[in-house]
């Protein structure tokens, strides 16, 4: 074969393979950074890029939100007792130049950096705290935590997006402790519930007793009045119209009523008994 042949064929395969070996492609998930010979060349976009092999080096940095555990520790709260602490710190580098160069150039591995800042700020917060207000004020623990992080961070390239508290627990017996308190001041609770209850309950019944007592009363009133009423009609009435041969009628009316039922008349001794009947009738006596 061809001397010349066969060194054109050999530079061919060569070229290709520089060719192959430097391609790069970069995901929309991560930007790329380009050196050359340990200098800062360019910024690799989303897309396809070729390097020299050996001489230039790409280093893609992942943009999309990244979490990371502050993994659990011990930590001694402001009335000296122990509570296991553990948190999430979740985060993105921005996707701009600037940023994704000071995430590679400004810290060295910044999700370890983020992780370890992280346990000494929560450190540093709740051991102002009492355990009890801890457990109470997470939100006040996740914003205090998040300001921190966002201000440390400021010249790393990236954005604390949310910190979470994973857990604040204190020690079994503590806890054993506390359940029991909050059992107590539940049951107080309940027992003033209940109370309150049976006194409205009380007052009810009171206020139902008063106004029946109240209706009864008036009714008497009314009742009173409207007999009343009535004798005054009836008095009226009497005097009115029963006068001359009606009251007459009446009484001798009463009369016949009275011995129909078989009434018994007693006689005094010395009187006429038609003079007994006369006065019973409302006759005048007669005279001897």
């Amino acid at each position: 074969m061809d001397p010349i042949k066969v060194i054109v064929v050999v530079v061919v395969a060569l070229v290709v393979l520089i060719f192959l070996l430097g391609i790069r492609i970069v995901r929309p998930t991560h930007r790329g950074l380009i050196e050359r010979l340990g200098k800062y060349k360019k910024f690799a976009a989303p897309g396809f890029h070729w390097i020299i092999p050996g001489i230039d080096r790409m280093i893609q940095v992942n943009i999309t939100e990244q979490m990371v555990d502050a993994q659990p520790q011990e930590i001694i709260t402001n009335d000296n007792l122990n509570a296991r602490v553990d948190a999430q710190v979740y985060f993105k580098v921005r996707d701009d130049e600037e940023h994704v160069k000071s995430s590679q150039y400004h810290v060295n591995n910044y999700q370890f950096q983020i992780v370890n800042l992280a346990r000494t700020t929560l450190r540093n917060i709740i051991g102002t705290l009492t355990l009890k207000s801890a457990n109470s004020e997470r939100d006040k623990i996740n914003t205090a935590l998040l300001t921190t992080l966002s201000k440390e961070t400021q010249n790393w390239g990236m954005a604390i997006v949310r910190t979470e508290l994973k857990e604040i627990d204190p020690p079994k017996d503590v806890q054993e402790t506390m359940n029991k308190v909050v059992k107590a001041e539940n049951e107080k609770v309940a027992a003033l519930d209940f109370a309150n209850a049976a006194e409205r309950q009380a007052d009810g019944v009171k206020r139902a007793e008063i106004k029946k007592a109240e209706g009864i009363k008036q009714a008497k009133i009314l009742a009173a009045e409207g007999e009343a009423e009535a004798i005054r009609l009836v008095n009226e009435a009497a005097n009115k119209y029963f006068i001359g041969n009606a009251q007459l009628l009446r009484k001798l009316e009463t009369l016949e009523k009275s011995l129909m039922n078989n009434a018994k008349i007693v006689v005094p001794s010395g009187s006429e008994l038609v003079n007994v009947i006369g006065e019973m009738a409302g006759v005048l006596p007669l005279t001897k």
